[in-house]
């Protein structure tokens, strides 16, 4: 089969289109899929740079977080699926080539109204997003009433996203926009916030040399904060990020596009009893991958299916032009999700 290749580490012009074993027939509950599309994630950079290895067991040359494709081979103990159904689903590498094999518990079925490049551009975010604020930060908990899988809606609930023109930043703007939450959101482009506004945000904070963004929120919350914050960006936003929280408040990490290490006010975490939360999806135990997962397909997949919310594609490239797809997702001119199309 043909995959995405990284002949060594660095720039994108180590990026090339190789012949590579097929991967082994599917065995016990692993079903075989062709895939279609696979979107970029950052982590595909920093994997091509050398500094995110992916997990044993994963080749290190070649990249993919998510896919979405076709069946063409279950293993003798898969009940889920059958050959020809179109899927999606999450891996901790090797997305990016003309077939992957994979246990059927990280899959879920593309609801009818997304082609293949559309669903590629969902696993990812979506599970990351919907994990993040949800399971983990508990957006609406505690005290609400269940209406669904979302539970139901305060009108105190209160979500910042960082970096809110991200595919997982957008993901996360919509889910909460459908759980009924005021929605802050920065970027460094007006362009990004403005175009942000059309999936529901409230409140763009443009972030321009010096500016404050958590006077802003105080200001914009009477002094009370945010309950929850999904940071894209790291450690330039930790300190701001404790300031801008409520009492009570959860601070989820999940990006480091800034730097890994920040000072750490440890008075202001105690004295406002915040959680601080690191999160990843890439090296968890299938077993976790599977039920953040399952999830998803209970409490996003019925959104998705209804419109009313959706994958947001940005740009689809040939996968023969990873390059120019490596470059333009490293430019940060992205508005959300950046597609190879196989």
């Amino acid at each position: 089969m043909k995959a995405v290749f990284i002949k060594e580490f660095g720039g994108a012009e180590n990026l090339e289109i190789r012949e590579v074993p097929d991967p082994p027939k599917p065995t016990g509950t692993q079903v075989l899929i062709r895939v279609r599309a696979a979107a970029l994630n950052r982590a595909d950079l920093l994997q091509r740079r050398g500094l995110y290895p992916a997990p044993a067991g994963f080749s290190q040359n070649i990249p993919g977080l998510e896919f979405a494709g076709e069946v063409t081979e279950t293993g003798v103990d898969s009940t889920k699926l059958n050959t020809g159904d179109r899927v999606f689903g999450i891996t901790a590498g090797e997305a990016q080539a003309e077939f992957v094999s994979i246990d059927e518990k990280l899959l879920a079925r593309i609801p009818d109204n997304l082609n293949f490049v559309e669903a590629g551009a969902v696993p990812e975010a979506f599970i990351t997003a919907h994990d993040a604020v949800f399971t983990q930060a508990a957006l609406s908990e505690p005290g609400a009433v269940a209406t669904g899988f979302f539970v139901g809606v305060q009108e105190s609930k209160t979500l910042l996203i960082h970096a809110v023109g991200s595919g997982v930043g957008l993901a996360a703007l919509q889910l909460a926009k459908a759980n009924g939450t005021r929605v802050f959101g920065t970027s460094r482009t007006q362009e990004k916030l403005e175009k942000c506004r059309e999936f529901g945000l409230d409140e763009p904070m443009l972030i321009d040399g010096d500016t404050d963004f958590a006077e802003n929120i105080k200001t914009k919350t009477g002094g009370k904060g945010v309950e929850v914050i999904l940071d894209l960006v790291g450690a330039a936003y930790f300190q701001r990020n404790l300031e801008s929280l409520a009492s009570k408040g959860r601070l989820m990490l999940v990006g480091l596009t800034s730097g890994a290490s920040a000072d750490f006010n440890l008075g202001m975490a105690l004295s406002k009893r915040l959680r601080i939360v690191g999160t990843v999806l890439r090296g968890r135990p299938v077993e976790e991958k599977a039920e953040a997962t399952r999830r998803f397909a209970d409490g996003v997949l019925p959104l998705i299916e209804s419109g009313k919310i959706r994958p947001n594609v940005d740009k689809v490239f040939r996968f023969q032009d990873v390059r120019d797809a490596h470059e333009y997702l490293e430019s940060n001119e992205s508005f959300g999700k950046v597609v190879l199309e196989f």
